[in-house]
C-alpha cells in the first residue's frame, strides 16, 4: 500500500515539476494534464493485494448514510412497495451475453461475506458485515469481449440537477475477489438509505466508488463521451478516478 500511495504521489510531483513556472493546482489545465498522465496509467495502477477484514465484534450495527437521498422516481418507488420483485439488474455493453439478472437470482448466485472498513473522502469510517455476489461471477455470466476495458455503474439516484450518479471499475479491478454486488448489510437486506436492493462494495477504494441503487452495468472500451467523461460522478467534478485506499 505505501508503494501505491508513494508512485501515485511521484506522478504527481514529476507532473507538478513538469507544469510552467506559476502554473496553480487548481488551474483546469493543470488538472486536465493529470487526468491524462491517470489515464495512460489505468493498466499500471490499482489495487493488487486484499483490504483488511475485521471480526464480527468489531462490525458498527449503526452504520452511518451518507451521500445522495434514496432515489425518489417513481420506479424506485415502486421497487420499495413489492419488496425489490420487479427489480432487474440490466448487464449489457461489449459482452457476448446480454441479461437481466432480477434480485432473486442475484440472490441464488454463490454469496460471499467480508467485514470491511468504509472509508469515506470526507474524514470518517465505518465497519460493515457486506454479503453479496462477487462482481467477477456476473462478469464471467456477460462473457465480456476483448475490447472491455471498464464497468460502469448506472444508479438511480440523481443530484438536485438531474445528474445520474455513475461510477466505474477497470476489469482488473471489478474483478478484484473483493469488489461485491452487495444484497445484504449487517446480515440484514439492505435498506433503501444504504442502496437497496444492489450496492457496489469496493473496499479497496475511498466510498465514492461504492456506488448505491445501481440498476445497470455497462460494459465498455472507454467512458469518455459519458456523461462528463472522467468515470464517475464525482469524478467529473475533480475527485481522481483511482481512490486507493
Amino acid at each position: 500500500m505505501k508503494r501505491r500511495l508513494f508512485v501515485a504521489s511521484s506522478i504527481a510531483a514529476a507532473l507538478g515539476a513538469c507544469a510552467p513556472i506559476g502554473t496553480k493546482l487548481n488551474d483546469s489545465s493543470f488538472h486536465e494534464l493529470l487526468r491524462g498522465a491517470e489515464s495512460l496509467n489505468y493498466p499500471l495502477i490499482g489495487t493488487h493485494g486484499l483490504a483488511r477484514e475485521y471480526r464480527e465484534q468489531d462490525v458498527d450495527r449503526d452504520f452511518r448514510v451518507n451521500g445522495l437521498p434514496a432515489p425518489q422516481s417513481s420506479q424506485y418507488e415502486r421497487f420499495v412497495r413489492d419488496g425489490f420483485a420487479s427489480y432487474r439488474l440490466r448487464v449489457d455493453g461489449a459482452v457476448q451475453r446480454r441479461m437481466t439478472l432480477s434480485l432473486a437470482q442475484l440472490q441464488r448466485m454463490p454469496q460471499t461475506t467480508q467485514i470491511t472498513r468504509h472509508d469515506c473522502v470526507e474524514g470518517w469510517s465505518a465497519i460493515g458485515s457486506w454479503t453479496g455476489v462477487r462482481l467477477s461471477d456476473v462478469l464471467d455470466l456477460a462473457q465480456p469481449r476483448d475490447d472491455a476495458r471498464f464497468v460502469v455503474f448506472h444508479c438511480m439516484d440523481v443530484d438536485d440537477g438531474g445528474t445520474q450518479y455513475y461510477e466505474s471499475l477497470d476489469i482488473r479491478q471489478a474483478r478484484h475477489p473483493q469488489t461485491l454486488l452487495s444484497l445484504r448489510l449487517n446480515d440484514r437486506a439492505i435498506d433503501p438509505d444504504h442502496g437497496a436492493p444492489v450496492r457496489l462494495r469496493v473496499p479497496t477504494q475511498l466510498g465514492y466508488k461504492s456506488a448505491k441503487w445501481v440498476a445497470r452495468l455497462e460494459i465498455v472500451g472507454s467512458f469518455a463521451t459519458l456523461f462528463g467523461g472522467h468515470g464517475g460522478y464525482w469524478e467529473d467534478q475533480g475527485y481522481e478516478w483511482y481512490a486507493g485506499i
